[in-house]
């Protein structure tokens, strides 16, 4: 596997970064001590260094020759709301937080790339390290860019890894179009007539009306309604989540939600409301970019560790805001074998520290491609 030298050679400081930034989680919005390290190793590497997008948001820019041309990388930082159950010594030091989807990796190999751009300089143009927070659910991303991220840092594109458990190490994956799906979330409020269960043909009950648009729908994952046995109530709550790859697809479930609900409620002369939010788009990937990155991930991993069909993930990701406003890519990064079922959001999960040199590389190596000099 042809690794960058030097980046391999900053493998052992950059593992303890990024087991210090696991053992130190920080939840959406709060990651104060990750942007403070990562602004200081910013600033140590001669980077324009920016704050406050998104609240805890950094940006580093490293500039070479007058060219105009830009691409933009991006890492995110934040951590979840659930307790770790490893016992190795960089595990969470904070209870109820923990590093379960590899953030303090992807910040540890974005670090490591910037650290080889600023020594070697073997580009033109600008290179914008993006550090973003709050992306488990919170969509930092969105706030990035409504905060005006590519009006302040212009990219000609805009590239982000994800570690992939089950992967293998040294594999990198990624697709042209959807990649991730949209994520979103509603709740059917059926109003009905009540009664006591001794005389049922007094009620229209709305348990009756939920279980057919349950079935009508056949996409409900969660419910809920009641409050005891012996009553038959006036209203009942049905919740779930919708996710798809397109947003044509996006617009038709909730469409098709609101006129199956509020259909069969009017049939039964009840009413039901409809409450859609709508949160992650799905994360569609551009073909120029998408095959781009494969040709550098190729020259990285070797061509045979390199797939550009790999199956598209049901799971969210608010990198999606980033390509709906800049041409890009998202890839995965080859975690290797999920150990004991330690796949991503696990309390037994950690980031793979040798997969750190293989990222980083790919970063590095990405940029000089994309800004590679003009004689």
């Amino acid at each position: 596997m042809p690794l960058i030298p030097r980046i391999v050679e900053l493998q052992p400081d950059l593992s303890r970064f990024r087991r210090d930034i696991h053992a130190h989680p920080e939840l959406a919005f709060e990651e104060s001590r990750t942007s403070d390290i990562v602004a200081a190793r910013l600033t140590m590497l001669g980077c324009e260094v920016h704050r406050g997008l998104a609240k805890t948001g950094v940006v580093g820019t490293l500039r070479r020759g007058n060219a105009e041309r830009s691409i933009g990388l991006r890492a995110d930082m934040d951590a979840l709301p659930m307790q770790e159950r490893n016992d190795f010594a960089h595990r969470s030091t904070h209870d109820g937080k923990m590093h379960a989807c590899g953030h303090d990796g992807h910040t540890t190999m974005l670090l490591g790339a910037a650290q080889y751009l600023a020594e070697t300089g073997n580009f033109e143009g600008a290179v914008h390290f993006i550090f973003q927070p709050a992306e488990e659910g919170h969509g930092g991303g969105r706030v990035m860019v409504e905060e005006g991220l590519f009006d302040r840092f212009p990219c000609d594109a805009v590239f982000a890894l994800h570690n992939k458990p089950g992967l293998p190490l040294g594999h990198i994956a990624t697709r042209p179009g959807p990649m991730y799906a949209s994520s979103d979330s509603w709740d059917i409020h059926v109003e009905g007539r009540g009664s006591h269960p001794a005389h049922p043909h007094l009620s229209r009950d709305p348990f009756v009306i939920g279980a057919e648009i349950v079935l009508a729908l056949q996409t409900i994952v969660s419910r809920k309604g009641g409050t005891t046995y012996n009553v038959i109530p006036d209203t009942l709550h049905i919740g779930g989540t919708a996710r798809s790859f397109r947003p044509e697809v996006r617009d038709l479930i909730e469409r098709r939600l609101d006129e199956l609900a509020r259909g069969i409620a009017i049939a039964h002369g009840a009413t039901a409301r409809l409450d859609y939010r709508r949160r992650y788009p799905p994360t569609i990937n551009h073909e120029a970019e998408v095959a781009f990155a494969l040709g550098v991930a190729a020259e990285i991993c070797g061509p045979d560790n390199v797939s550009g069909s790999h199956p598209a993930s049901m799971g969210g990701e608010d990198f999606s805001y980033m390509l709906n406003a800049r041409p890009g890519a998202m890839l995965w990064l080859g975690n290797g074998a999920a150990e004991s079922g330690a796949f991503l959001h696990s309390a037994n999960y950690d980031f793979n520290d040798e997969a750190i040199p293989v990222g980083a590389s790919f970063f590095a190596r990405l940029t000089e491609r994309f800004l590679a000099r003009r004689e």
